[in-house]
């Protein structure tokens, strides 16, 4: 089967024909650093992770560049609310999203643009918009002359009333038309502001994206992704930019979406309780735990995240690893290529079905799991790369089970695992339960049975099961 993805804007699953097959091209919408991100901001970072990890499988090259926003209003007013200065803010707020995607085994991109880096290409494109009547300038203020597109609203397919609605944005009396949007405004005293022909001032954020995916990935590039939010007004206004601002050019040939994330059940919201953080969930679950309740459902279905499900999670997580323990025993020196892999391969390139290459690959666990040994070092490598596919169980199943969680690299290029170890809070440390089990050990060489027995039940009160084998006691957490 060839990759096919669904197409926002045709309305439809199509082939995934690239515009380059020797250099695949992705653009998706990265954070605006001005708090930490929630876990609906992570699930098109999970996402498109793993088409990132497919493509990278399918075409020799691919170029994924993935933004981040250091400037805008939501960054201003924050700083001011806390009292520091915008730069530390946003410096700070990007190491600590750096820090969460790793946790999340998302990869780096190869392009991390940021948009204070690129104001000399934002402003040279709105040059061109003014000069060919797509854009104006009023009041210091650089706008988007709407009616001068006579297709935009093709990605939302809204009515004309309902893009006005739907971008809640004051008509200001500067505005030749109530639908046209701001590319560049004034910057007061106190805020960041660039020397521009207009002015000083900023950018909007919608010329932020188009500007940078193109100096990174050209006029033309095949995928644009994120979440469904952005379909309007971020992503239709791109698409205005973009294409009149470069005569000729399609901008992205694929765009592709995620669905709405919901919490417990209801939007979330910090009032109702359920406004979840990454950083906050990452010191109650490992992040693995928290990636593959992103990936149970697929991309562009809504999700109801919950705390239980990351639970359930943790639980089919153990048994996945529980395989790859065997695996490790029975390391294969090629690649078996079964049935099950085919099953594998095709569901992610169905439009990345992550929900059914899942079961799949509990299928391939269970499997190892009731096989002799020449069949599961057939099936192991297979396994382990299908579930790198997937970003899972990339840490060493004996520290899963000892409750430490592998992060990768958070910086730019291929995210390998860089050997630091965040140990999940459970209570006891890996030592105090190493001295325990020798404790237990001793007792029972004294035939002391009560106090081993003592030191068992507390083990398990602590959530640490042991298991005697012959060549000594192991131990795991629940």
């Amino acid at each position: 089967m060839s990759l096919k993805i669904h197409n926002t804007i045709a309305r439809e699953k199509q082939d995934f024909v690239p515009l380059d097959d020797q250099n695949v091209r992705m653009y998706v919408c990265g954070p605006t650093v001005y708090d930490n991100i929630h876990i609906g901001n992570a699930r098109p970072l999970v996402i498109f992770d793993v088409l990132y990890r497919l493509l990278k499988r399918l075409y020799p090259k691919v170029t994924y560049a993935r933004n981040i926003t250091d400037v805008e209003d939501k960054i201003n007013d924050r700083a001011k609310e806390l009292g520091v200065d915008i730069r530390t803010l946003t410096e700070q707020t990007a190491e600590r999203f750096h820090a969460d995607a790793a946790a999340l085994g998302v990869l780096g991109p190869d392009v991390e643009p940021r948009a204070t880096d690129h104001i000399p290409e934002m402003i040279a494109l709105m040059e061109r918009l003014i000069a060919s009547g797509h854009a104006y300038e009023a009041d210091g203020h650089v706008l988007f002359n709407v009616p001068s597109m006579p297709d935009y609203g093709g990605l939302s397919r809204h009515s004309r009333d309902a893009l006005i609605a739907g971008a809640r944005v004051d008509v200001a009396p500067y505005k030749r038309d109530p639908a046209d949007f701001v590319l560049w405004k004034p910057s007061e005293e106190g805020v960041p502001g660039w020397d521009s022909p207009w002015g000083r001032g900023r950018p909007g954020w919608h010329i932020e994206c188009s500007a940078m995916s193109q100096k990174h990935l050209g006029e033309d590039f095949d995928i644009h992704g994120g979440g469904q939010d952005l379909i309007f007004p971020h992503h239709e206004n791109e698409i205005a930019q973009s294409r009149c601002g470069n005569p000729g050019s399609h901008f992205a040939k694929y765009w592709m979406h995620n669905g709405y994330l919901m919490s417990e059940g209801e939007k979330m919201s910090k009032s109702l309780g359920n406004f979840y953080t990454v950083a906050e969930l990452l010191e109650e679950f490992p992040g693995e735990a928290l990636r593959l309740v992103l990936l149970q459902t697929h991309y562009r279905a809504p999700l109801d995240f919950t705390k239980d499900g990351v639970r359930q999670a943790k639980v089919r997580l153990d048994r996945l690893y529980r395989a790859r323990a065997l695996v490790e025993k029975h390391e294969s020196k090629g690649i078996i290529i079964s049935e099950l892999d085919c099953e594998f391969t095709d569901a992610l390139e169905d439009d990345l079905n992550t929900a059914l290459a899942i079961s799949i690959l509990e299928k391939q666990a269970r499997k190892i799991l009731s096989s002799d040994a020449t069949e599961m070092a057939q099936l192991g490598v297979s396994y382990l790369e299908n579930a790198r596919q997937l970003g899972l169980l990339e840490a060493d199943s004996n520290r899963w089970f000892k409750g430490v969680a592998v992060k990768l690299t958070a910086g730019t290029g291929e995210g390998v695992a860089d050997g630091f170890s965040a140990e999940v809070n459970t209570g006891l440390t890996e030592d105090q339960i190493d001295d325990l089990v020798a404790k237990r050990t001793e007792a029972r060489d004294a035939k002391d049975f009560a106090e081993s027995d003592r030191i068992r039940d507390e083990l398990a009160e602590a959530g640490i099961v042991l298991e005697d084998k012959p060549e000594g006691t192991i131990w795991r957490r629940v």
